[in-house]
């Protein structure tokens, strides 16, 4: 059994929510005034999960998006390795624009650059690349992993707190047709 330290660093910082077993003496406690008051607490709490969600989803998109092109970018310098050590000029075709592609001999090199984002360019050599890209493949499945693992666990959490609204509404509906009931038979 984990711990909630150990839950909250597993998943990101994403609070764990508590099924509200007996809605009675949920509603007994000191900090649920009105049932309207934990409906709305709880409505927060679920929208907060909502957009922790929606921000999970957009950094899942963009490693999908990352790891095809770490592998395809992996799987050139491999063949720039294999076609120095046999000393051929690679021939190739390169990108000039939107379906505008233009032919090119790139003789045997030891060096490549590789674009790193946000406008920055560096030259490594070969191999360096290569262990360079590897460990960006890896850590981008990793964490496209942990990603996929924090959605699962947060879709549990709001719909446990949708269930707990649920029960909490229910209760007082029920609550307000016993006194309802109550008190036309007093009348």
């Amino acid at each position: 059994m984990t711990s909630v330290e150990e839950t909250e660093t597993e998943h990101l910082g994403i609070p764990q929510a508590a099924f509200v077993e007996d809605v009675d003496e949920f509603m007994k406690q000191d900090c649920n005034e009105s049932a309207e008051a934990v409906i709305k607490r709880l409505d927060e709490q679920h929208q907060k999960y909502k957009f922790m969600e929606l921000n999970l989803m957009q950094k899942k998109r963009r490693l999908k998006t990352q790891v095809p092109d770490i592998k395809s970018t992996l799987d050139i310098v491999k063949h720039m390795i294999s076609k120095q050590e046999n000393g051929k000029p690679l021939d190739t075709q390169f990108l000039l624009s939107d379906q505008v592609y233009a032919k090119a001999s790139i003789p045997p090199t030891s060096k490549v650059s590789l674009w790193l984002g946000a406008n920055v360019m560096l030259e490594y050599e070969l191999q360096d690349a290569e262990a360079l890209l590897t460990k960006n493949l890896s850590a981008a499945n990793s964490a496209l992993k942990q990603v996929s693992f924090d959605l699962d666990f947060l879709r549990d959490q709001y719909t446990t707190v949708e269930v707990n609204m649920a029960r909490v509404y229910n209760w007082d509906v029920k609550r307000r047709q016993a006194l309802a009931s109550s008190s036309t038979v007093s009348s």
